[in-house]
This record gives C-alpha cells, structure tokens and sequence, in this order.
C-alpha cells in the first residue's frame, strides 16, 4: 500500500472516531464497539467494495450488512466521509425528526438492512449471496459480525446452510474485541478456538490486526480464499481504539457523555496527554 493511500485511509478513520465521539452524548451510543470496528469499515468501503449512490439499485453493486447494527456511529460517519450523508444529520440522532437511531434503518441511502437484534443479518447476506450466485453475478456480499454475536444460534445455522451451497461470494468479517456488552467474551460463553470453529463449519479463514490497512489489502484481495468455501476475516481489534482512557473497559459498552466530556475525549483523540480522561474522571452512565 502506498503511502498516501494509507494516510488517507488513517486521516479518514480519524474523521469517523470524531464523529462517534460527537455520537456519544445527547441519549448516547454503543461507543467501544463502534471505535473497534471504525478501521474495518471504513477500509471495506473506500478501498473493496464496490457501493455508491451511483449503483444503490443496480443489482450488480457489492452488499454490505453491518449485522453488529449498534456499531451505526462508525457506519454514518464513514458515509460522511464519503459524501454520501451530511454532515449536520448526524445531529438529529435519536431525534423523531429523522432516522439516525441506535441501529441501521433503510430509510438512509445505502443501507441495506435494518437489524436490532443480533445475529440476523448473516443470513440475510447468505440469502443475497444465494440470490447473487443463481443468478451468476460477480458481486460481493460482506457482513460485519461482532464476536459476541456468535453466541446466537442463528450465525451457525446461517454458516450450516452457506457451506452447503459453496456461497464463495460471502465474506463475513468478525470485529474480535473480546467483548459482549459489558462482559469479556471468554468469561461469559468462551469462543476459542475460534478459527477451527469456523473451519468446522467448511469456511476459509484468515486473522488479521483488525486497525492495520495494510493487512487488509493484502488479504481481503485475495478473496475468495478458497473457490466454493465461504470466507471469513477474524479481524482483531480493541473495544475503543483511539482512546487510552476507554479501552478495553466492561463499563464503556454504551455511554452518555456530557458536552465537556466529549470535548475532553476529542482532544484525547488527537492526542493530548493533558487532557486524557481518567477511569476516575469518566463517570460510568
């Protein structure tokens, strides 16, 4: 990867955590997870998939579903970046004045599938990816999973029924932050050993740094990683990248922060030692 691609794409993951951050007051956000999966999105949109308003009704675009859907912050704010949503919207969030809410709603221009609970998009994108493959079109169909998601029966039922049908065009990629809410994945239901697990249920599969561009490129290219298999990038990340003072913290699974802390956080983000937030300066909420 070049370097002014990788800026870029670094420059405008910068951008997203903002706009997340500005997300987190006035009724809140899921904020951890979002932070985590900020890399990945915006990474699957400006460089691998091919989506814009230019192709939203064309059949042959790609498909993403964003399936852990409390994640939305880090998605709107990627379209911002992409000029498909303006800015100033993002302030209508959790108004009745719009359709900015806590989860995807197709109501804004690319999105694909509205989800609330989890663990149901997967086989929506298996029943696109079906749909794609029947009619033999070339696109592909991405799904962002959250690791805690996979305690849903539904995601192996949905994997049971791609694997029969050699679903290539599928890719799901799992936002590894080791967390559930407010608990560590391995202290409630334990997923290790993750990679077999999915090598079990006849996928290929790939681990990758999950805030690292330049190992996507190099491995969401080569997909499919195996012809008639479906693959899966379990993408390591860490629940509230970007910020010291939040990461990897049970209590930062939804927060509602004030005008002054969101300021602090966004200075944070930047950078600034002087103004980092401690544990003890973050009242949970």
């Amino acid at each position: 990867m070049n370097k002014k691609k990788l800026k870029d794409l670094e420059q405008t993951a910068l951008r997203v955590r903002e706009h997340i951050i500005r997300m987190s007051g006035n009724g809140g956000c899921f904020i951890g997870a979002s932070l985590s999966c900020t890399d990945l999105i915006v990474y699957l949109y400006k460089e691998f998939l091919n989506i814009s308003p230019k192709n939203f009704r064309n059949p042959n675009r790609d498909y993403f579903f964003l399936s852990k859907g409390h994640d939305v912050p880090a998605l709107y704010g990627t379209y911002v970046e992409l000029g498909w949503l303006e800015e100033a919207r993002l302030k209508n969030h959790l108004k009745t004045n719009d359709f900015i809410y806590w989860h995807p709603n197709r109501n804004i221009p690319g999105i694909e599938f509205h989800s609330g609970s989890l663990g149901h998009n997967l086989s929506v994108a298996m029943g696109v990816a079906m749909d794609c493959k029947l009619r033999k079109q070339k696109n592909k169909i991405v799904v962002v999973v959250g690791d805690g998601e996979l305690n849903e029966g539904s995601m192996w039922e949905a994997l049971l029924v791609a694997s029969a049908y050699k679903l290539d065009n599928l890719l799901i990629v799992v936002d590894r932050n080791q967390f559930q809410a407010n608990m560590q994945t391995e202290d409630l239901i334990p997923l290790k050993p993750l990679t077999k697990k999915f090598s079990a249920f006849g996928c290929s599969i790939k681990k990758i740094n999950g805030h690292n561009f330049e190992q996507m490129e190099k491995n969401f290219s080569k997909t499919p990683f195996e012809k008639n298999k479906v693959s899966v990038v379990i993408a390591e990340t860490i629940r509230g990248k970007g910020l010291p003072s939040i990461q990897k913290r049970a209590d930062r699974w939804f927060v509602n922060f004030k005008k002054e802390e969101i300021e602090q956080l966004l200075k944070e983000l930047h950078g600034s030692k002087k103004t980092k937030l401690t544990s003890e300066t973050i009242v949970a909420r």
